[in-house]
C-alpha cells in the first residue's frame, strides 16, 4: 500500500506531505483545485514521461517521493536493477530538473526510469477518466477476461512465442532475399568459376612462361652460341685443351723437385682441366634442353595470351589475384548451397514455433470459453447491485487471425433493458459505463493482488441511490486492499475511512494547491458542500451527518 507521498514544486504544489491509511481514503475538492495534479505527480513517481512544464513557476526542479509496503515479487527486480532491498518498505523518488531530464531512485539507489514502470504494475492501479473510455477498447476487454480466466501466464507465453515467430520470419525473409540474389548471380558466377578453373592457373606461371617464350623465340641463336662455345674446347684434331693441360702438368711435375712452386702450378692446371671438362658437359646439357619446337612456342604464346586476357577481363594485376577471384566465385557457389541449408533449418524451427504458438492459442481459447459464463454472472451480479437489475451483459468470443494474444477476438455486449445486447462501445451510456468499469475493477482486484487501487471519479454520470451503491462497493474493496477514491459524490465520499480535501489558494500572486485531512465537523461540512454547493444549508449538514453515520447535531 501507499504509506506516504511527498511532492515539492510540482505544477501548483509548492510542498505537500500526506499519509494514507489502510482501507478507503476519499479525496474531494472543488473543480480545478488540483486533484488531477496530485494524480499527475503520482504518475510521474510511477514512471510517467517527465516534462519540464511540470515544474512550478520559478522553481529549478521538482521532487516526488513515495513510501510503499513491499509488494510480492519485487526483490528480483531490485536485484537486477542494482537497487538495495529494504525489508521495512519501498521508497521511490523522482527528481525532475528544468532541462526536462529526470533522475530516479529506489531505496536511495539510482535506477532507470523503466524500473519505476515495472514496479508500478505491482504497486498501484490508477483508474483515470481515460480508463473509462478504455472500457470500449477490445484489447482491454480481452485482458480483463484473461485475468479472470487465469490465462495471464499463457498469454505472456503466447506473446513470447509470437515474438519468436516474428524473429524467425524476419530472418527467413532476409535469407530468401539473399538466396534470390545469389540465384540471379549463380549462372554468371558458375561460368566465371568454370573459366578460371579450366585455365588451371598456377602462382608464378606467367613469369615462367614469359621466360620460356624468350628462349623459344631465340632458340637458333642460342644453339649456335652453344655450338661455338663447345668448339672452343677442341682447337685442332691432333690436340685438345685437355691434352695440352695434361702435358703441361706432366712437364711441371718433372721439374717440381728442382723449381719451387711448380707443384702448386701443376695442381692448378689439374683443377682447371676438371673445371673446363665440367663446363663442356654443362654446355652440352643446356644445348640439349633448348627446343626448336614451333608447337611448343605456339602453346606458350597462346597460354600467355589467355592469362593476359583473363587479367584484363577481371581487372587483376597478376595471376595470384586471378586465383583469389576464382576462389571467391567458388565460395559464392558454396554460399548459395549454405543459404539453402540455413533456410531449410529455419523453416523447421518456424514450423515448431508455429506449432507451439498454436498449442498456446488453443489453451488460451479453452480457458476463455470456460471462464466466460462465470465472468458474465459475476459482472451481472455487480450491475444488479448497482441498480442495473435488468441489464444483460455478455462476452462474445470470435475467431481471429493468430497474434500475440492468441487467436480470439473478444468483445463485451450490453443492454440496460436486457433486450438485444449490442456492442458495449455503442450500447452503454456514461453512467452505465462507470458502473460496468467499477464492477470490472472490483472483480479484478480479487485476482491481481494489487495492494492499492486509485479511482479518479469512476462515479461520473451516476447519482442518487446508485451512487450510494457504488460507494458501498468501493468501501467493500477497501476491506481487503487500500483504495483511494477521488469523487464529487457525497454518497461515495461519506463511505471513507479517511477523508482528504484538496484546495487552491493564492500565494504571492500565484495559485497554490494543497491537501489536508478533514475529520469530525469539518468532514460533515465538506460532505454538506458536496450535497448543496457553496452555500451550505442546515438541511445539507443534517443529511451529511446521516450519510456519515453521525446523526447528532
Amino acid at each position: 500500500m501507499l504509506r506516504k507521498l511527498h511532492i515539492e514544486n510540482y505544477v501548483l504544489i509548492d510542498s505537500l506531505d500526506i499519509e494514507f491509511p489502510e482501507g478507503l481514503s476519499i479525496i474531494t475538492g472543488q473543480t480545478g483545485a488540483g486533484k488531477s495534479i496530485l494524480l499527475g505527480a503520482l504518475g510521474l513517481l510511477l514512471g510517467a514521461k517527465a516534462d519540464a512544464s511540470h515544474i512550478s513557476e520559478g522553481a529549478s526542479g521538482c521532487v516526488v517521493e513515495g513510501e510503499f509496503d513491499n509488494p510480492d515479487g519485487i526483490r528480483d527486480l531490485l536485484d537486477e536493477a542494482g537497487a538495495e532491498w529494504d525489508p521495512d518498505g519501498l521508497t521511490i523518488r523522482r527528481v525532475l530538473s528544468s532541462s526536462g531530464r529526470s533522475r530516479s531512485f529506489v531505496n536511495d539507489c539510482p535506477v532507470q526510469a523503466a524500473l519505476l514502470s515495472e514496479l508500478s504494475s505491482k504497486l498501484v492501479d490508477i483508474h483515470s477518466q481515460d480508463q473509462t473510455r478504455l472500457l470500449r477498447d477490445r484489447a482491454f476487454q480481452l485482458s480483463v477476461l484473461d485475468y479472470f480466466a487465469g490465462a495471464s501466464a499463457d498469454v505472456q507465453a503466447c506473446r513470447e512465442a509470437w515474438r519468436r515467430l516474428g524473429g524467425l520470419d524476419s530472418e527467413l525473409e532476409k535469407l530468401r532475399l539473399r538466396r534470390d540474389s545469389l540465384r540471379e548471380e549463380a549462372d554468371y558466377n558458375a561460368a566465371q568459376y568454370e573459366q578460371l578453373s579450366r585455365a588451371g592457373l598456377q602462382e608464378g606461371e606467367l613469369e615462367e612462361l614469359e621466360s620460356e617464350q624468350k628462349q623459344l623465340e631465340n632458340a637458333e641463336s642460342i644453339k649456335e652460341a652453344f655450338a661455338l662455345a663447345g668448339a672452343a674446347f677442341e682447337p685442332s684434331e691432333a690436340s685438345s685443351i685437355d691434352s695440352a693441360l695434361k702435358e703441361a702438368g706432366r712437364q711441371l711435375d718433372k721439374i717440381s723437385s728442382y723449381v719451387p712452386g711448380t707443384a702448386e702450378l701443376s695442381e692448378r692446371l689439374h683443377s682447371a682441366r676438371i673445371e673446363l671438362s665440367d663446363i663442356r658437359e654443362s654446355i652440352a646439357e643446356l644445348d640439349s634442353k633448348v627446343s626448336l619446337s614451333q608447337d611448343r612456342l605456339d602453346f606458350v604464346n597462346e597460354r600467355i595470351s589467355l592469362i593476359y586476357s583473363l587479367l584484363q577481363k577481371y581487372h587483376c594485376a597478376d595471376v595470384g589475384e586471378l586465383i583469389d577471384r576464382r576462389e571467391a566465385f567458388s565460395k559464392s557457389i558454396e554460399d548459395n548451397s549454405s543459404v539453402d541449408e540455413r533456410i531449410a533449418s529455419l523453416e523447421k524451427q518456424r514450423a515448431a514455433a508455429q506449432s507451439e504458438h498454436s498449442a498456446i492459442c488453443a489453451r488460451i481459447h479453452e480457458a476463455r470459453v470456460k471462464a466466460a459464463p462465470a465472468f458474465e454472472q459475476e459482472i451481472l451480479a455487480s450491475l444488479c447491485f448497482l441498480e442495473l437489475d435488468r441489464a444483460a451483459f455478455g462476452v462474445r468470443i470470435d475467431a481471429s487471425a493468430p497474434g500475440p494474444d492468441g487467436s480470439d477476438a473478444v468483445s463485451f455486449t450490453f443492454s440496460a433493458s436486457g433486450a438485444a445486447p449490442a456492442d458495449l462501445a455503442k450500447a452503454a451510456s456514461g453512467g452505465e459505463v462507470s458502473r460496468i468499469m467499477l464492477s470490472l475493477k472490483a472483480l479484478l482486484a480479487r485476482f491481481t493482488g494489487m495492494p492499492t487501487m486509485i479511482f479518479d471519479e469512476i462515479d461520473t454520470g451516476v447519482s442518487g441511490s446508485a451512487a450510494d451503491k457504488m460507494g458501498t462497493m468501493i468501501c467493500r474493496m477497501g476491506e481487503n486492499m487500500q483504495v483511494i477514491a477521488i469523487t464529487h459524490l457525497p454518497q461515495v465520499a461519506a463511505k471513507g475511512n479517511a477523508h482528504f480535501v484538496v484546495s487552491k489558494s493564492m500565494d504571492d500572486k500565484r495559485a497554490v494547491s494543497g491537501i489536508r485531512r478533514v475529520e469530525g465537523e469539518e468532514r460533515v461540512m465538506e460532505i454538506a458542500r458536496l450535497l448543496s454547493g457553496s452555500s451550505i444549508t442546515a438541511e445539507a449538514a443534517a443529511n451529511a451527518r446521516i450519510l456519515i453515520g453521525r446523526p447528532e447535531a
